[in-house]
């Protein structure tokens, strides 16, 4: 699977859609979805209620573009380390670091699709069924990567790599992250060393 691979998602753009996303990312990341009303989000975002509808269904619809900003995001990063990166071992690796960095990383709250996933718990939820689309996309690009470094059972590795991610953002956010951090890349070394 590529990594590269792009959610297929027709928007239109705007500054002020921009500007509704990046602070409704910034106060749902911060504050979390429920705790934040799209009035608030209207507000600082400096946006009119109509201007707001025009891009947007209802909170669902902003919280579901929050989310694959960060989707987006993710992805561009894991494409960037895969484009300098041609070992397996050494991609693994890096995507270890770069979840140790951030977790490591100033204003941590956690992972956002953990996070939005317990405020949605209805599988069938829109929010719930993005978080669930990143999360098999992530899995994809370990299970790819286990497989090219010959570990024998890919999938059981990409999925241990998913449980210590999960982990680490957890443990990073509620106690010590540079532990949390040091567990991880502890357990991604041991994992490809294991292949």
């Amino acid at each position: 699977m590529s990594t590269t691979e792009e959610v297929p998602v027709l928007i239109r753009r705007s500054a002020a859609r921009d500007r509704l996303v990046g602070t409704a990312s910034r106060l749902f990341y911060g504050e979390g979805i429920r705790g934040v009303g799209v009035d608030r989000v209207m507000a600082e975002a400096d946006v009119a209620r109509g201007t707001f509808y025009r891009h947007f269904d209802g909170k669902e619809d902003l919280v579901r573009a929050y989310l694959e900003g960060a989707d987006r995001q993710i992805r561009d990063g894991v494409a960037a380390v895969a484009k300098q990166i041609s070992s397996p071992a050494g991609f693994l690796a890096a995507v270890a670091h770069g979840i140790g960095d951030e977790v490591c990383g100033a204003g941590f709250r956690g992972c956002p699709f953990i996070n939005a996933a317990a405020e949605y718990p209805d599988p069938q939820n829109v929010i719930h069924q993005t978080v669930l689309r990143h999360r098999a996309w992530f899995r994809e690009v370990l299970v790819d990567a286990f497989r090219r470094l010959g570990a024998t059972s890919h999938e059981q590795s990409a999925d241990s790599m998913m449980a210590l991610r999960d982990g680490t953002m957890v443990a990073g956010y509620l106690g010590d992250a540079q532990r949390a951090r040091a567990v991880l890349l502890h357990g991604v070394t041991a994992l490809v060393a294991a292949r």
